[in-house]
């Protein structure tokens, strides 16, 4: 309801601020010119930092400091703590990074931010930013209509900077002229209920622009002309901090479990050192003025006090905090359920009722195509270890068996599950239909981001999820006769059946074995020789099967369902050898010729 009522509300209120005041059409034009700048220079740059920004949180992420200076530089690069976070809550979810890692670039993003309070401190307010906007908003729109990739992404970023530019320049004209109509100043307020009433308001406007860099150029404006007192401008840029969390907390919407963690972290570090920065702003405003006072600021320049003291308050936040993150981890890592990856389905607990969806298939990964691979070879696997589970119980066993033992026949003799409650088709829809769907639908966003190469291996990985998907349709048409003839009381045509639930069995654990890393050759001598295998088992059965017809020890009824099974385990068996071998060596040069034009279709 309250979503509903946001937009009309918000209007209403635009149209009546455009009505009573032309300054306010000005600043609101000014806010507006300058997000829009902030999105020209996201899209800049995601051109110039795909595979790099990978490659560099790659080797960011094994020391704190590292993971700090990345978060600092990237936020000081980006001018945007949002998108960093947003950024770093996907590369987490692709498992690109560790929690503690993420949380250690979320403490240095915070002191990031400041860097553009700085710059419009030092430059903004005091030279004629429209002078410089001119030339880049012109260049820029030259390059952008550029096809080749680097010089559309440099227009991209010129043509942000010249709306940043633009923007800021809007809003310190239209707080100028609005200081002729009304004194803003009026509405100063002292002590602790100022501080509280501007924290709210520097967190609202936050959350509503989405961009910390908007409100506090707001607030410079009307500070560097006296439209809001120096003590409420301190209090905004708290207010701000926590806001900017609201981006993050979107982000962590569709994310998995790490992802979610580390937008509680996020929020858990904004507040508290909005907290810390609230409990001790006396304190806090006594070393601005006498850092100021060191430095030669002058006493009244407040717009680089405001810069002095946002810095100093993450910095007191992030030194406060940082002692306590292997704590922060532990406890973020208690606050939700990681249903990922490395815990395989379980059955035999099965409680569940919605179907399962994707995990570590995150939207905001699709501009950044090493992650987007990785999140998609993880998504692969984790459908992999689904159906290597139904197929488990579509032969009476179970995965956490088949990976304990050693002795496969033993285990196929004397192990069988005692209640079966659901049908094949039930736990197809569950566990393995909704994450399909969602592996066909990110593939297809974004294969036409990625080069020839990694497009190749995509398609590869998708032939890989539709093998395992066939496997599984497969064993559906065999559970009924296998529950059936496995507790037959005709031993021969029990003893068949247990071949079959062993064939499958053996292959299932090979393809377990070949998931440690192994060469290319040994995987492929393996495989050969299982597919061999598999021949010769039909071959065996076939015989077998036309022996014990002969002389009458099954009648052609139990004849006929064991050898349509035997085809179906036959070619249950080759889809999933297939799907292996493509999962555990789509980066071989085999793949780099696959033709990519035909269609998996989802199912």
């Amino acid at each position: 309801m309250l979503s509903r009522l946001f937009l009309p509300s918000a209007l209403l209120l635009l149209i009546y601020g455009f009505w009573v005041s032309p300054e306010f059409k000005i600043i609101a034009a000014g806010v507006a010119i300058f997000l829009f700048g902030m999105v020209y220079l996201e899209q800049g740059f995601k051109v110039f930092t795909g595979g790099l920004l990978e490659n560099i949180l790659q080797k960011t992420t094994d020391k704190v400091w590292k993971s700090l200076s990345f978060g600092i530089v990237s936020t000081a690069i980006l001018q945007s703590s949002s998108l960093v976070s947003v950024i770093v809550i996907s590369f987490l979810s692709a498992g690109l990074i560790g929690l503690a890692a993420g949380v250690g670039i979320i403490f240095g993003a915070n002191l990031g931010s400041t860097a553009g309070a700085w710059l419009v401190a030092v430059f903004g307010l005091k030279v004629k930013l429209s002078s410089y906007a001119m030339p880049m908003l012109v260049i820029g729109l030259l390059l952008k209509t550029q096809r080749a990739k680097q010089l559309n992404g440099f227009g991209f970023i010129l043509l942000g900077i010249g709306f940043l530019f633009l923007g800021i320049h809007y809003m310190k004209e239209g707080f100028e002229a609005f200081k002729s109509a009304i004194d803003l100043a009026e509405y100063a307020m002292d002590g602790f209920a100022g501080l509280m009433v501007y924290t709210m308001i520097g967190m609202v406007a936050t959350v509503i622009m989405q961009s910390t860099n908007a409100t506090m150029v707001l607030t410079f404006s009307a500070l560097a002309i006296g439209q809001l007192s120096y003590e409420n401008a301190l209090a905004i840029a708290i207010g701000s901090n926590v806001g900017t969390t609201i981006t993050a907390i979107l982000g962590a919407i569709s994310a998995n479990a790490e992802g979610k963690r580390l937008a509680v972290a996020h929020l858990t570090f904004n507040v508290i050192t909005a907290m810390l920065a609230i409990i001790l702003i006396e304190p806090l405003i006594n070393l601005v003025n006498h850092i100021a006072e060191y430095h030669g600021v002058a006493s009244n320049n407040y717009t680089l006090k405001l810069a002095i003291f946002h810095t100093l308050f993450n910095i007191l936040g992030m030194l406060t905090l940082l002692p306590f993150l292997g704590l922060m981890v532990k406890w973020l890592q208690s606050l939700f359920r990681d249903q990922s990856a490395a815990k395989p389905l379980n059955l035999a607990s099965h409680d569940e009722t919605e179907p399962e969806k994707a995990i570590y298939l995150n939207p905001v990964t699709l501009s950044y195509p090493d992650t987007a691979m990785r999140a998609m070879t993880r998504e692969c696997a984790h459908l992999y270890r689904n159906a290597l589970e139904i197929i488990c119980y579509s032969i009476y066993l179970s995965g956490e068996k088949l990976r304990e033992t050693d002795n496969l026949q033993e285990l196929v003799r004397n192990w069988k599950r005692e209640e079966q409650p659901w049908s094949i088709k039930d736990l197809y829809i569950r566990h393995i239909k909704g994450i399909y769907a969602d592996i066909i639908q990110y593939s297809g966003a974004l294969e036409g981001r990625l080069p020839k190469q990694q497009a190749q291996e995509l398609f590869a990985l998708k032939v890989a999820c539709r093998d395992f998907v066939q496997a599984i349709k497969h064993v559906k048409h065999i559970y009924k006769n296998m529950g059936k003839y496995t507790d037959s009381e005709n031993e021969q045509i029990r003893e068949q059946y247990n071949q079959l639930r062993l064939c499958i069995a053996s292959v299932l654990k090979l393809v377990d074995l070949l998931g440690v890393k192994r060469r290319y050759s040994h995987i492929r001598e393996h495989t050969d020789q299982l597919k061999q295998e598999l021949r010769e088992q039909d071959e065996q059965t076939n015989t077998a099967l036309n022996e014990l017809i002969r002389s009458g020890q099954v009648d052609a009824y139990m004849a006929s369902s064991l050898l349509n099974d035997s085809a179906h385990v036959h070619d249950a068996c080759t889809n999933l050898i297939d799907g292996a071998v493509i999962m555990l060596t789509r980066d071989s040069q085999e793949y780099h010729d696959f033709d990519v034009t035909p269609e998996v279709a989802s199912s």
